[in-house]
């Protein structure tokens, strides 16, 4: 599974699991981040593409350091003038590592989990409180 999401004015295509190099997002080391801009999805085949995003889907990861980049060198050059600059520059970057690609689709898996763990727990309980009447009756 796959998806490409938009951040920082770019595309990036992110999978689970994955660390991706975003520029600087502001946001502490160890915290955790969501992309709710998410441009397409792709899982086993099935590809959702979004107008202008796909909605209800959401990418979160979780920061793992800010630094920056290597120095880039920019050199500009005037033939027969004797003009030379030469200028340098680093970029800041933050670098996440992808732990989830939710869709509504999971959402709803995820929630109809929890209401069955519900009614179980619920009819475990009520289960429960017939034996002890039973248990009550037979004494």
């Amino acid at each position: 599974m796959y998806a490409i999401i938009e951040a920082c004015g770019r595309q990036y295509k992110v999978q689970e699991g994955e660390t991706v190099y975003f520029e600087k997002l502001g946001e502490e080391e160890g915290k955790k981040v969501s992309f709710d801009k998410v441009v397409l999805i792709s899982d086993n085949g099935k590809v959702q593409v979004g107008n202008p995003y796909v909605s209800n889907a959401k990418v979160e990861g979780k920061v793992v350091s800010n630094g920056r980049g290597k120095k880039v060198l920019v050199f500009k050059y005037k033939a027969k003038k004797n003009e030379r600059k030469t200028r340098g520059h680093r970029q800041d970057y933050t670098k996440v590592e992808i732990t989830s690609i939710k869709t509504k689709a999971e959402k709803a898996v995820a929630e109809k989990s929890e209401e069955k763990a519900k009614k179980e727990t619920a009819t475990k309980s009520e289960e429960k409180k017939a034996e002890k009447k039973t248990e009550k009756v037979e004494k």
